[in-house]
């Protein structure tokens, strides 16, 4: 199965540093769904040397109460950098980097085949020197899924 590219379409909110004050509380929006492949995950498996079954063994994977292979948490975790540059654009920012994150959680797996979205919210907008930091609560769902995929805080500076 062909891995769904996500489309090069923005789709989130654009703003320029000074109207990103103004964006706390505000919600993005979503990304487009993609589908979870197995090659996307034996690639991760392979990058992090992290191969255990549940990820990469389809036949032993069924076995287990998820019934088949399911994304790492960090390859989950790792959807969060591209999400966020579609969600948002800073159109006079020089730079921007990941600062980091604060609460992660994962509340159910990604299974292999499952299509997955991003959205996220703005939650705080602040000064720091030389940037402007912007904490996203970004959340990764599965279709069909009561439970998302991850939860986490994402931490971005945006400087001029």
């Amino acid at each position: 199965m062909d891995e769904t590219p996500a489309p090069a379409t923005h789709v989130g909110v654009v703003s320029d540093l000074a109207g990103l004050a103004a964006l706390a509380g505000t919600e993005l929006g979503a990304t487009a769904w993609q589908r979870m492949t197995e090659d996307r995950v034996n690639a991760f498996a392979d990058a992090t040397d992290d191969h255990q079954f549940i990820h990469v063994d389809p036949i032993r994977a069924a076995a287990t109460p998820f019934g088949g292979t399911i994304a790492h948490g960090f390859l989950t975790l790792s959807l969060l950098a591209p999400a966020s540059v579609q969600l948002l654009t800073v159109s006079d920012a020089a730079m921007t980097v990941n600062y980091g994150l604060d609460r992660v959680r994962f509340p159910a797996p990604l299974p292999v085949g499952a299509e997955f979205r991003a959205s996220a919210r703005v939650t705080e907008v602040r000064p720091v020197e030389g940037a402007v930091a912007v904490h996203l609560t970004v959340t990764v769902e599965v279709r069909d899924q009561p439970r998302p995929a991850a939860v986490a805080e994402l931490l971005l500076r945006f400087y001029a």
